[in-house]
């Protein structure tokens, strides 16, 4: 059975969607970052790189969020473009990797110095937040013109433009967040409306993850900042 390593965040959300989208099997293995359980030797051992999401199926072992959702997909041969050389391949790759590289890190680095940092942070705050208004808007305006990110199907773009869109008020800091962005919106609501995301609601609270960003809590999720201690 697939085994896959998550917590409640955006990245791990958005393959928990594929996973109840493609109707798998899968045992959900929560992994509580505020307690330092990434850095475990037996999660190391998986993904190297400390973080969540990750999958093991068989001998297979997959991480990074949209790696993941790719190697599903093309698994499945569900809701992905199939021909390697297509124009449809093309562009599937292109937002996916839009998504991976822009819309996710400066989602996240928006939220951190947002809501984390501590002062100063005028300077870092407004290049990422600048940046991820940017992502938004375009995303915002591609939706305008399609009722998916590639075009009529829904596909593992739209699941990991949704992954993240559901905290971007808290990403980008203005109440009228949905008054600026309708078309991410109306996608928003329309994946939160299927059964798969439903399911997804019920993993999310299902497991009680560490709430309190206490100096353990910090430690873990900002490592960088021991070195600033010393």
């Amino acid at each position: 059975m697939i085994k896959f390593y998550y917590n409640a965040a955006p990245n791990p959300m958005k393959v928990a969607l594929l996973l109840e989208e493609l109707g798998l099997s899968y045992e959900a293995v929560p992994v509580d970052t505020r307690k330092g359980e990434q850095f475990a030797a037996g999660y190391l051992a998986i993904n190297p790189n400390g973080k969540v999401p990750a999958l093991v199926d068989g001998d297979a072992t997959v991480f990074d969020s949209n790696a993941i959702l790719l190697y599903l997909a093309d698994k499945t041969r569900r809701f992905v473009p199939l021909d390697p050389a297509s124009p449809a391949r093309a562009e599937m790759l292109s937002w996916l990797m839009f998504v991976a590289t822009g819309v996710g890190p400066f989602s996240g680095q928006s939220v951190h110095f947002r809501h984390f940092a501590p002062e100063p942070k005028a300077y870092a705050l407004n290049r990422y937040d600048f940046e991820a208004n940017r992502y938004w808007t375009l995303l915002n305006e591609r939706l305008a013109r399609n009722t998916y990110m590639l075009g009529d199907s829904y596909g593992i773009v739209d699941m990991a433009v949704w992954g993240w869109a559901r905290m971007v008020p808290y990403v980008l800091g203005f109440e009228d967040a949905w008054t600026r962005l309708p078309h991410v919106k109306r996608l928003l609501d329309e994946i939160n409306a299927r059964p798969a995301a439903e399911r997804v609601e019920k993993l999310r609270t299902s497991h009680a993850f560490k709430a309190e960003m206490d100096a353990d809590a910090r430690r873990n999720m900002f490592p960088q900042n021991e070195r600033l201690a010393g």
